[in-house]
């Protein structure tokens, strides 16, 4: 239903308040935050790890039909919307339908609950960042038992790079109803993160506008220089040709199409509230469809720039391994058959391995050599943190100059995670500013103080022993199901509440024209409709299986292989609570409100005129 008022009529009635809202200082510096905000960690590590998981270029396929026809469409919306009314989540859709209110409070609940694990990840960062000036990186070797004997046991079955992360870092506990203590030293990285997003963010846009041209310009430096340095690494071509080349069979599988559209939600930060928040210190005669296909195209580009080094390294990677295991076979085989030194090399490696097993195929069964497959090695994935603390910087050690490698990359992580964090408190904090709950004798300084503060002791619990574990939780079930929901009743409530034609009129008199077809087709019906249906396999799915998490158990037969267990039934019901919780006030502000019109319409009926004397 379209509500009575053209734009120029709700230009004349704004109130003075939002007549008078901060705006940027140009148009970059706006521009620069939002890309900045999308183009986050997730750019670096989730979408690399997924085109890994689901065949390389395969999964290009559903991430760009989610892209074209639920992530720009959206987008856009909350680009537009904001910029339009000048208001946060909570008063925007607040303003739409008071029915909506809860819309803007489930989105500040993501955009908090986000912001807790998405810091620690910074803390962690920071922890590397700190050794990566030591010489040698610290993670090179591994360090001495204490008997001075020989190594640390838990080392020499994994690896050194899997030890200094697992144990020197995390000292992660076996299981997750472990919890283990305090770690003091990611306390310390935790508390340094908060404060130096608090500097960078005291006084909301005014300092953002000011950080953000360093911290969303400095990653793609580094990604060029890293760009350039990876594709002259050995086996750099087998990690790109692995990464474009299709695996068409795992189209057949639902959970590549559902991983694409949470993918496009989460790393283009839509229904956290950020987007809306950013755009409503915009200008309002502003062309806000050019903002939305610019700042869409720069985070799928960066998601495809950032996945070409590194496949490269883990291309790289790979063939180390491969070549490893091959020196490893033909050591076996030299000794075994008494063949010169240097006889047997990796180039006629396997014409002396098929030489071998067929004149003497049982002494080569006997020698139990290992499988050395390339693919095998390229298929091996390190999922989410893995892909930063245990991939990169274990190909970092085999470059020259590697203490330069590896500050270079954990400063470009550093101002990846620090602009994306502007974007999760400005969900935050302007929602409370808007609802004006906040006394006005409370500086916005002491209020962004108070929530870093109250954000850093709830984000402890990722210092714990288990906090590995809970911050994997937190990533699965807060950055997906949620957000899609929230998209969903976002384009419901801007479509057939606010209204499609007051919202093309409000548009066109943004930007001078009105949306063209492709916007009105997606914003009517194609996005709703497969946002629905993502909705309700992603329910369907995820009730089908119990979830598993790999834990890091020396104890385990296996080891170094992860300890698949399944989630105990408390930490399962904390799962669904955190799938729940951050939406749980879409329906119940519905209904509060409901009650009140109800209860206004009874008594409207008992007493018709409350002005009539008894």
């Amino acid at each position: 239903m379209d509500t009575p008022g053209s734009a120029e009529q709700m230009q004349d009635d704004e109130p003075k308040d939002i007549a008078e809202r901060p705006q940027w200082d140009n148009q970059l510096q706006y521009l620069l935050t939002c890309i900045g905000f999308t183009v986050g960690l997730g750019s670096v590590w989730r979408f690399p790890y997924l085109c890994q998981t689901y065949g390389g270029g395969a999964f290009l396929i559903p991430y760009f039909i989610a892209l074209v026809f639920e992530g720009l469409p959206l987008l856009h919306i909350e680009l537009a919307i904001g910029q339009r009314l000048r208001m946060g989540s909570i008063g925007v859709w607040n303003s739409i339908s008071p029915y909506m209110g809860g819309l803007g409070v489930a989105s500040l609940a993501v955009s908090f609950l986000i912001s807790l694990f998405y810091n620690m990840i910074i803390a962690w960062i920071l922890w590397y960042l700190f050794h990566s000036f030591q010489s040698p990186l610290p993670w090179r070797d591994c360090p001495i038992n204490l008997n001075h004997t020989g190594y640390v046991s838990e080392c020499e079955k994994a690896t050194a790079v899997n030890y200094f992360w697992y144990r020197e870092t995390l000292n992660i506990t076996p299981n997750i109803e472990t919890s283990g203590s305090f770690q003091w030293w990611l306390v310390l990285c935790l508390a340094t993160a908060w404060c130096l997003v608090y500097i960078c963010f005291i006084r909301g846009i005014e300092t953002i506008g000011k950080a953000i041209y360093v911290t969303v310009s400095f990653p793609y430096l580094v990604l060029t220089i890293f760009l350039i340095k990876s594709l002259t690494l050995p086996g750099a071509t087998d990690g790109l040709i692995y990464l474009f080349t299709p695996d068409w069979e795992t189209l057949k599988n639902p959970d590549v199409w559902l991983d694409a559209s949470t993918q496009i939600f989460f790393s283009m930060c839509l229904g956290f509230g950020g987007l809306i928040a950013f755009s409503s210190y915009s200008v309002q005669k502003n062309n806000c469809e050019r903002d939305a296909l610019i700042v869409g195209f720069m985070n799928t580009f960066t998601s495809i720039y950032a996945s070409i080094p590194i496949f490269a390294i883990l291309g790289f990677k790979a063939n180390e391994n491969f070549n490893k295991c091959r020196n490893w076979n033909i050591l076996r085989l030299t000794n075994s058959f008494n063949i010169g030194n240097e006889n047997i090399t990796l180039e006629n490696y396997d014409d002396w391995f098929n030489h071998f097993n067929h004149t003497d195929p049982s002494e080569v069964e006997s020698l139990n050599l290992k499988t050395c497959n390339l693919q095998t090695f390229l298929d091996e994935s390190a999922s989410g943190t893995g892909l930063a603390f245990i991939v990169f910087t274990e190909a970092v050690i085999h470059m020259p100059g590697s203490q330069v490698w590896a500050v270079l990359f954990f400063i470009m992580l550093f101002s990846l995670g620090l602009s994306s964090m502007f974007g999760n408190l400005e969900g935050i904090l302007t929602p409370l500013l808007d609802l004006n709950i906040i006394p006005a004798w409370i500086p916005k300084e002491v209020l962004t103080g108070l929530i870093c503060l109250t954000s850093f002791t709830v984000a402890l619990i990722f210092t714990l022993g288990s906090g590995n574990y809970w911050l994997g939780i937190f990533n699965n079930y807060v950055g997906s199901m949620p957000l899609l929901i929230i998209a969903f009743f976002e384009i419901i409530s801007v479509v057939y509440i606010y209204g499609i034609n007051r919202f093309n009129d409000d548009i066109e008199w943004m930007t001078g024209k009105r949306p063209n077809i492709y916007w009105q087709a997606t914003w009517r019906f194609i996005s709703p409709l497969m946002l629905l249906v993502v909705c309700v396999a992603y329910v369907v799915v995820t009730a089908e299986k119990r979830p598993t998490y790999n834990a890091w158990n020396p104890d385990y037969v296996n080891f170094p292989l992860a300890d698949v267990q399944p989630y105990p039934e408390w930490v399962y019901a904390i799962c669904v609570l955190l799938s729940v919780l951050p939406i749980v006030s879409i329906p119940l502000v519905a209904f509060y409100r409901f009650m009140g019109f109800f209860k206004k319409y009874i008594m409207n009926r008992t007493n018709p005129n409350p002005y009539q004397k008894e």
